[in-house]
């Protein structure tokens, strides 16, 4: 227990005057309400690529709700030691600025296995050229969907370049090239489980102007979302006013002309002419008419399609299919028309055709007029 009386050393004034300092310079940096923005775009992003992963790796890959915060790579060097390996992503359409997810070697390793079709355990091996070319496909495919998250949510396309694997320590300038050892950059840290192979940290890191300008893009789209909304709410409104002033207006109307109301219209069911299936007078005195007009009967064994190349090449001993099967009854046409179907006999030395199947009446005389 420490003892309240007990007088401070300037070394323990110093560190809460330092960390006093640093919370402070922090919330200038990020306001808390950009951090849940940015913890809100990381969720919707790299949350959503756990399903990607899952396809890839073939294991169950759960990535927990990113925790944001604004640190600085030397105070990174102070809790991390171990190698990694940096994905490094730059964005070419949509929004300006990169990013650089931060996974551990070991993890990048299990990834490696899995992706070259084993089980995730081989892991006693360097990571050479072709394993980190496994783990940049991973991170190719996960990334890529985050750029389709991030794009669904901003209402914008936005693409990604592929992205490029780097070793890295924190001890050491490997990332000398995007972040100076005492700017302030933002951290969103994931936490990722794949299978029982993987339980660990990775980390999203980005500048603070590439940050705020994610945060200001998602600000602009909720603006209009909000605005589009109000407009929709104020479109409805207008249609209910006016719906209920055409409303009043008729109601006043009867209220003038009450006896309209009263007036009845009478309405009749329509008379319809009967029909039946057999002939009209018209129709049988025309018949008369025509009784000893010749017509030309015609027997229709099948009928199929050639190109005219294929008819040139018909010579004696061709045979041409047609489309009827065998056995099937064939087609009675009178001046062009099916009346009837029949099967093919013979008589003595003739063909002739039985009768099997016969139209109705009203309409073999519609068809020979």
């Amino acid at each position: 227990m420490m003892d309240e009386n007990r007088i401070l050393s300037q070394e323990e004034i110093n560190e809460l005057l330092a960390k006093t300092l640093s919370k402070k310079s922090e919330e200038e940096v990020l306001t808390q309400e950009e951090k849940d923005a940015l913890g809100e775009i990381g969720n919707i992003s790299i949350g959503t690529s756990a399903t990607t992963l899952y396809t890839l790796l073939r294991n169950k890959v759960i990535i927990t709700t990113p925790n944001v915060t604004v640190t600085t790579i030397k105070e990174l060097q102070k809790k991390f030691t171990i190698p990694f390996i940096a994905v490094i992503v730059d964005y070419t359409e949509g929004i300006e600025g990169s990013t650089i997810l931060i996974i551990k070697e070991e993890d990048a390793k299990v990834i490696a296995d899995l992706m070259m079709g084993g089980d995730g355990t081989n892991t006693d091996v360097e990571l050479d050229d072709l394993r980190l070319s496994a783990v940049g496909e991973a991170m190719n495919q996960m990334m890529g969907s985050s750029a389709t998250s991030l794009s669904t949510l901003l209402k914008r396309n936005i693409n990604i370049s592929p992205p490029k694997l780097k070793r890295i320590s924190f001890d050491d300038d490997s990332l000398k090239n995007y972040f100076k050892k005492e700017e302030k950059i933002v951290v969103v840290s994931f936490q990722m489980e794949v299978g029982e192979l993987i339980k660990s940290q990775i980390m999203l890191l980005m500048s603070i102007p590439f940050a705020k300008k994610m945060v200001r893009e998602l600000y602009e789209v909720s603006s209009a979302n909000a605005a589009e909304n109000i407009e929709n709410v104020e479109l409805e409104k207008e249609e209910k006013h006016k719906e209920k002033q055409l409303s009043e207006e008729k109601v006043a109307k009867q209220k003038q002309f009450p006896e309209k109301q009263k007036d009845k219209i009478e309405v009749k069911p329509i008379e319809l002419e009967d029909f039946d299936d057999g002939l009209t007078s018209s129709k049988k005195s025309s018949l008369d008419l025509i009784m000893d007009v010749p017509l030309e009967i015609s027997v229709e064994l099948g009928r199929t399609v050639k190109k005219i190349k294929e008819i040139l090449e018909i010579g004696p001993g061709s045979i041409i299919e047609l489309e009827k099967m065998a056995g099937e009854p064939v087609d009675i046409l009178v001046n062009g028309k099916r009346i009837a179907k029949g099967e093919v006999v013979v008589i003595d030395e003739n063909f002739g055709v039985r009768i099997t199947e016969i139209i109705n009446s009203s309409e073999k005389i519609d068809y020979l007029q």
